[in-house]
């Protein structure tokens, strides 16, 4: 009985079994190699005059789907404010170039503070300060010198105005 089952375990062991496995490995892919991926150039803006008052500026954004370009020219007012008075003090109309200047609220304080204050409507000197400060609105945007003197008088105007008592009032 044992040599039976020693011939049967021999043959189990020497007999050909099938394998379920595969056979080859096979990768398939696809190479494209005529394509770029997509991309969003920015775009040069260029400015060849020097003389001109602006500047550039260009961006760009790119996903896989959609992409987006675009540059603009951005204009230096103080540039052109300093260009025109130049012009103007060129042909000799001084009190124009000032008054151009003046449109800045910087350059506007500091005349102020210089004792020269901007000219107003054909006004200079201490007759252009009076009618400037009859008529803040028409003082350029920002401007802090006036605002101080009119802050400040509206203040005494107002503690002159709470202390005047009525004489019909009790209390």
């Amino acid at each position: 009985m044992r040599i039976v089952i020693a011939l049967l375990a021999m043959a189990v062991l020497l007999s050909p079994t099938k394998i379920f496995a595969a056979d080859t490995n096979t990768v398939s892919s696809t190479v494209v190699t005529d394509k770029a991926p997509p991309t969003a150039s920015a775009p040069g803006v260029v400015i060849n005059n020097s003389d001109v008052c602006k500047s550039a500026a260009s961006a760009a954004i790119q996903t896989q789907i959609l992409g987006f370009a675009s540059g603009i020219t951005i204009t230096d007012e103080n540039c052109e404010r300093i260009k025109l008075a130049r012009s103007l003090y060129g042909m000799g109309m001084k009190v124009a170039a000032v008054s151009t200047l003046c449109q800045d609220p910087r350059v506007f304080d500091a005349m102020v503070m210089a004792g020269t204050p901007c000219p107003y409507k054909g006004k200079i000197g201490k007759d252009a300060l009076e009618a400037w400060e009859d008529n803040l609105n028409d003082a350029p945007s920002g401007q802090k010198t006036l605002k101080k003197k009119l802050t400040n008088s509206n203040s005494m105007e107002e503690e002159s105005e709470t202390s005047i008592t009525d004489p019909d009032q009790t209390d």
